[in-house]
């Protein structure tokens, strides 16, 4: 379709790919780079992505596959970055193309270890993108309900209006709603929050607490999230909205979610180490754990469930004594 600008996918992971599989619904090409060149080569061969969300087929004539950041990036006018943010400086570093002229959107989880910013404020100090050229794609939304074309909500959130409703609608489909937001800061540090949580509620699951326990702690953690977003960036906002509590009941609770299985096995006696390399994928969480705690000693928010999953994640304090104290602490 002539009237869209051109999109770019960076990133080869699940979630990656069911950007891809939106997008190729309402596009008729998109640039999609992957580090793995074993893995673009399958796909052009198979027509489907070997290492994640297999069962979606893609028609390769849709897509421009490259392991060059610099070949996507000059291809497309808008980018949507969907890689771990553990990775994002690495693969930003690769570049030798500007994105000054470009509309950049997040679909990362996470914060950026090297600035410990949420990746709008990433982008916008560190490549002077200004804030109405970025943009952040949330939930609640798991990749794997994509590939099984349930339905499922995004939330697009940018400081110009227009340039959300242009991702909404090339992301939008039968099964896929999407609705935009101007709260870019509150809904980015929410799609990182709500990744902490959801560790919590793998941990709780782990250690053997129940289905009763684990409402008290998501609902304590939608208000704990709600302090903290409030101290970082004070506007006017629901925070019972899809883009916030939504999202953390969805990877709190569902079989999807990579973060509560991190946070399951550190509960049932993992250490940090064997449940990382027992997973195939990146829990955001364990990141994000360490910036939030770092970042809220300058904020002063009171996070009793953050300090936890801190406290377990890197001070190597025992889970079941944690959680024991944590219990007193909620309501």
């Amino acid at each position: 379709m002539t009237e869209y600008p051109k999109f770019a996918v960076i990133g080869g992971g699940s979630w990656a790919t069911a950007i891809a599989k939106m997008l190729c619904v309402n596009l008729s090409e998109i640039a999609w780079y992957m580090r793995n060149e074993e893995a673009i080569e399958h796909l052009k061969v198979h027509h489907h992505n070997p290492n994640y969300l297999s069962s979606v087929e893609f028609k390769t004539s849709q897509l421009r596959l490259t392991n060059d950041i610099n070949e996507a990036v000059s291809y497309a006018d808008y980018i949507i970055f969907a890689i771990p943010s553990a990775f994002l400086s690495s693969e930003l570093s690769k570049l030798s193309v500007s994105l000054k002229d470009k509309v950049i959107f997040s679909a990362i989880k996470g914060i950026v270890p090297e600035t410990s910013l949420i990746v709008g404020e990433h982008f916008n100090k560190e490549y002077e993108i200004p804030f109405e050229n970025i943009g952040v794609i949330t939930g609640p939304c798991h990749a794997e309900e994509v590939a099984l074309e349930r339905l499922s909500y995004l939330t697009i959130a940018c400081g110009d209006s227009a340039k959300a409703r242009i991702v909404a609608k090339c992301l939008s489909g039968n099964y896929i709603k999407a609705k935009i937001s101007d709260d870019i800061i509150g809904t980015e540090y929410a799609a990182m929050l709500k990744n902490i949580y959801a560790i919590a509620a793998g941990i709780a699951h782990g250690i053997g607490y129940g289905d009763n326990f684990q409402s008290v702690l998501m609902s304590n953690g939608i208000r704990e999230m709600k302090k903290f977003i409030r101290k970082v960036h004070k506007m006017k906002r629901n925070i019972n909205n899809s883009a916030y509590l939504g999202d953390l009941l969805v990877t709190g609770y569902s079989v999807f979610s990579r973060n509560r299985m991190f946070g399951n096995m550190i509960g049932k006696g993992y250490t940090v180490q064997s449940a990382m390399m027992e997973m195939s994928m990146v829990a955001e969480g364990y990141y994000a754990t360490k910036s939030a705690w770092e970042l809220n000693q300058t904020y002063g928010a009171k996070t009793p469930i953050i300090d936890a999953v801190y406290a377990i994640l890197y001070e190597g304090k025992e889970a079941k004594k944690v959680f024991k104290k944590l219990t007193e602490k909620l309501d």
